[in-house]
């Protein structure tokens, strides 16, 4: 009996590693890949500073574009680059803080909204993500009475992980990406907004129907939580849905489609290892009780950033597709998407060798990059033939 029960635990043991592995092979990078693109790039403007994020201002008016260190700026075609905008906050430039990211209000048409996300220092020399939104002046050159409607707390961040990336539903709710600060462990502590997302409304209040909205200690802005460093933030336009990628440590980039009151894992689940090659102390492994598995992950990170879904007429091959940012492999991801799963992965641009920081899709059907170098670039991409 010992020997036949041992058996069958055994058994059963082979059987769940293998239903592990097909579930890993599953949701891991494809080994199928898209059919090669063949792309079209233009170069609108360099000399930027590390620029972070761009936001395409309606009627042709230009390109609102953020620099790190501290600048917002206007491109507009056939102009030189803007003076930096006035009214702007003061930013924690260290590390990777800085001027982060800019959105227009969905009702910018109406209140003329900028929303800018930022690293805001603490009395202590700590800092944190804040989130603020101003009123541009008509002439474009000013960002008018500025109001810090969120800020990240406690202060954490001595440089690092602060998240940033805004994005808004088709319910007049802004969400907001939170880095853990390089602190594992407050991704999963619900007092804390490190290692978050949250969800407020326009004004920054938050939603009566918010997961965590009356269930203190837990902070009631969060959304979903147990994140590393999320980089890239969008709504997919086919479901309504918001999807959200983050950096994992060396390895383990992944996509989350991230549900209200739901824990995506770090540091407890995780597909990657610490960059001395050491696993990470707290992880328990890649498929934890209790956290969601992310919609797709890379086991050699790419070092993802912003993303962007196609849904445009120009090019009818990119339709369905969700563009990503990669800083470390320094190229522009194309995920081809059949519904929520992702079905073919193609690399675009490697022969560049700049780290891409943002990814948006333009009015014009064009995608449009930024590049994160001291010499960063706005660029524009296409496919040169429309097939």
């Amino acid at each position: 009996m010992t020997l036949l029960g041992n058996r069958t635990s055994a058994s059963r043991l082979c059987f769940q590693l293998f239903k592990l592995l097909l579930l890993s092979v599953f949701i891991s990078t494809p080994t199928i890949a898209a059919p090669p693109s063949t792309v079209t790039v233009t170069k609108l403007q360099d000399g930027l500073d590390h620029p972070w994020s761009l936001a395409f201002l309606p009627d042709n008016g230009g390109i609102l574009i953020t620099e790190r260190s501290g600048q917002l700026r206007l491109w507009q075609q056939g102009k030189p680059l803007s003076e930096p905008l006035k009214g702007v906050p003061t930013v924690y430039a260290k590390g990777q803080g800085g001027l982060l990211e800019v959105a227009l209000s969905p009702k910018f048409a109406q209140d003329r909204r900028v929303y800018l996300s930022f690293s805001e220092e603490g009395k202590d020399g700590k800092a944190g993500t804040a989130v603020g939104y101003g009123r541009l002046n008509p002439q474009g050159s000013t960002i008018e009475n500025f109001t810090i409607f969120f800020r990240q707390q406690p202060k954490l961040s001595t440089g690092n992980h602060f998240g940033g990336k805004l994005a808004f539903d088709e319910h007049d709710h802004i969400f907001i990406t939170l880095g853990e600060n390089n602190q594992s462990l407050t991704a999963q502590d619900l007092s804390l907004h490190q290692g978050k997302i949250v969800r407020l409304t326009l004004d920054g209040k938050v939603p009566k129907d918010n997961h965590f909205a009356n269930q203190s200690p837990a902070r009631p802005e969060i959304w979903s939580y147990g994140h590393r460093n999320p980089q890239g933030l969008a709504l997919n336009p086919w479901s309504g849905v918001m999807w959200a990628n983050e950096h994992g440590p060396k390895g383990g980039d992944e996509i989350n489609i991230p549900i209200a009151g739901k824990n995506y894992g770090w540091p407890l689940a995780t597909h990657g290892v610490n960059y001395s090659g050491l696993p990470i102390p707290e992880a328990k492994g890649t498929h934890v009780d209790g956290t969601e598995q992310p919609a797709y992950y890379w086991e050699k990170s790419p070092g993802i950033s912003g993303m962007a879904f196609y849904n445009a007429d120009r090019f009818p091959a990119w339709q369905h597709s969700l563009f990503i940012g990669a800083l470390a492999q320094k190229e522009l991801i194309r995920l081809q998407l059949d519904g929520d799963k992702v079905i073919a992965e193609e690399r675009l641009l490697g022969d560049r060798s700049e780290r891409i920081r943002d990814v948006r899709i333009g009015p014009d059907g064009y995608v449009y990059l930024l590049t994160d170098e001291s010499d960063g670039k706005l660029l524009k991409v296409g496919l040169a033939t429309n097939h």
